[in-house]
């Protein structure tokens, strides 16, 4: 094992200790040997089997069969989840003849990033994550399970669906995936497409075909933004089966999976020999891999929050400077886009997960003892990849080398010798930057500042054609407890065309960018954030702001005595607390950590 990883491993389980130590103590007391529906007074136990078949109420009240709670984010609006349309009755089939017991426990809302990208919507999407673990642990509260299922896939579903299976950490646990839809444009046409419509050489009807051509089917969008980035953190920390993440949705091949998927959840309850509890399967070591696939991977930022939010709901202690110490020790491996013209669907073909694991394992560089789901308990049945053989489902060894250098290279070749995530800390304070994606001749900036409170008036200023020039583009008041903390990725194409033109451009916000965001440097969620005080609202238009990607540093070069007394401006920005839902997330807003705590409200370590 590299020195870092075991350092870093090391730190957060002793920073973790006492935390995890309740935490475990606490699942433990939970934990059944019967089936824990026999626990319920008769009432109790009536209503919770009161709609099932006969055959299944015979089961529920003679029969030890473990019964599983299926938690989905079904909807048929958005592409990622339309898969789970019929998954629930295809995995009640499979366990029942399997020999168990399956329940639909609930469902938990999924909104897309996408779709609400620049919109009103958008200030509700960081919260979702946290209103998704809620309504999980509600599903589950009815307290009928022996283990469980969840369907998910995108930004804050998995996340959130995680957190709430970690408030029942007694129950074993498998997460579905649904898989990506086929290719459709390449993400460089579709990036083109949109740098061309803000400089309005295309129309808004040419636009739409062009997005129309990449979002065209059921399944994940193929980009590697936050969504793709949360199935290889599941497979990394063993929550998903072997080589599953990435599969075309409505495929023999999906279908299989998700039927094996459903059989393999019964081996783990503890009514077996084999007890899995997802608490334990969420350990210090499940959570450094789940970072060293995303340094390894170039994915999304958003789980510098998402990942510490999971930690959290374990017990374990993680923070920004864990991400930054591996990121020293892992090398960038895949080039997806926005890292690489590849899509995930390129990725899968050159080697995908099985290829990955087995290299950081090959080279030391990933724990191989953590529990997962496989039959085996460990990482190396992930260097695995799933097949159909005569209509059975196999694993078979992944190739020993990439199919193709260029998605997925070695350690040996490696993209990049860092991971490409680095904390970024000055006298702005801490935040976060993916260079990854960002080419070497634009990772150091010193230009003037100009300040802007809603994305809308720095859009308004391009179009005005007020931002021909250097300059780094300030984005206050966008943290979690000013307005939600949007992602501000209607921005990437204005910076990238006036980056295109020549123009040292970059952005420094205390709001978040999308995982699909990439080429123009970036310092995001910077702490503390504008509406808490944060020195970021201290910042005027032309106040020189140098910022270096390759060494971490931010900072606005005014005189630190003059700049220490200055007073925080109040945000210019219209009011964001009210309309379309808003209104009713005043007490997430008002309950909100930092960003570097995992922005949550859910408080879940002091």
């Amino acid at each position: 094992m590299h020195p870092i990883i075991e350092k870093v491993t090391q730190q957060v389980i002793d920073r973790s200790r006492p935390t995890r130590a309740a935490y475990l103590k606490h699942i433990d007391s939970i934990a059944k040997t019967d089936p824990i529906r026999t626990t319920m007074a008769c009432g109790n136990f009536a209503h919770g089997f009161a709609a099932c078949s006969p055959a299944e109420k015979l089961d529920m009240t003679t029969t030890r069969k473990p019964n599983i709670g299926i938690i989905t984010s079904y909807n048929d609006m958005l592409s990622a989840h339309e898969p789970y349309k019929d998954a629930p009755d295809v995995i009640k089939a499979a366990i029942r003849e399997a020999g168990g017991i399956a329940q639909v426990a609930g469902g938990v809302p999924a909104m897309c990033d996408g779709i609400t990208q620049g919109q009103p919507g958008m200030e509700m999407s960081l919260f979702s994550r946290d209103l998704i673990a809620m309504a999980t642990a509600i599903g589950l509260s009815h307290n009928m399970f022996d283990g469980a299922m969840y369907l998910g896939v995108c930004d804050k579903i998995v996340p959130g669906l995680l957190i709430g299976a970690l408030s029942f950490g007694h129950l074993p646990a498998i997460f579905v995936p649904a898989g990506p839809m086929p290719s459709g444009i390449t993400n460089k046409e579709k990036a083109r497409a949109r740098q061309a419509f803000a400089i309005g050489q295309i129309s808004r009807e040419e636009l739409l075909e062009a997005e129309s051509k990449s979002y065209h089917s059921p399944g994940t969008c193929t980009f590697y933004g936050t969504a793709n980035s949360n199935q290889m953190m599941m497979e990394m920390m063993g929550l998903h089966l072997p080589g599953s993440s990435f599969v075309n949705p409505y495929t023999p091949l999906r279908d299989a999976l998700t039927k094996a998927a459903a059989r393999q959840v019964l081996k783990f309850t503890a009514l077996g020999n084999d007890y899995r509890p997802v608490g334990y399967m969420i350990c210090e070591k499940a959570i450094i891999n789940a970072v060293i696939g995303l340094l390894a991977t170039g994915g999304s930022t958003n789980h510098t929050m998402h990942l510490i939010a999971i930690a959290r709901a374990a017990g374990i202690v993680l923070n920004w400077d864990d991400f930054d110490n591996l990121s020293k020790a892992i090398p960038l491996l895949a080039k997806i886009y926005p890292n690489g013209p590849a899509d995930v669907n390129h990725f899968q073909a050159a080697g995908g997960m099985g290829f990955l694991i087995a290299e950081l394992l090959r080279n030391g560089l990933l724990h191989a003892d953590i529990l997962g789901v496989a039959d085996q308990r460990g990482m190396q049945n992930y260097a695995q990849e799933p097949k159909l053989l005569d209509e059975q489902l196999v694993w078979e060894p992944t190739p020993e080398k990439s199919l193709d250098p260029e998605v997925i290279s070695s350690v040996d070749k490696p993209f990049a010798t860092g991971g490409g995530l680095h904390v970024m800390r000055g006298n702005l304070g801490r935040g976060v930057s993916k260079l990854s994606a960002v080419s070497d001749d634009h990772q150091i900036v010193k230009a003037p500042a100009v300040v802007f409170d809603d994305q809308e008036d720095m859009l308004a200023a391009f179009k005005r054609g007020e931002l021909e020039k250097d300059f780094i583009a300030v984005i206050r008041f966008q943290g979690p407890r000013a307005n939600g903390m949007p992602e501000l990725h209607k921005l990437t194409p204005p910076l990238g065309v006036l980056q295109d033109r020549g123009f040292k451009v970059a952005l420094v916000t205390d709001g978040r960018m999308s995982g699909a965001s990439g080429k123009v440097p970036s310092v995001i969620h910077m702490c503390p954030e504008c509406e808490m005080g944060g020195p970021l609202a201290k910042v005027l238009d032309g106040d020189i702001i140098s910022i270096n990607l390759q060494t971490g540093d931010v900072n606005v070069l005014v005189d630190a005595d003059e700049f220490a007394a200055r007073q925080a401006l109040p945000s210019r920005a219209n009011n964001h607390h009210y309309g379309l839902g808003r209104e009713m997330f005043g007490g997430f807003r008002l309950g909100a950590s930092s960003a570097e705590t995992g922005a949550s409200n859910l408080f879940l370590v002091d």
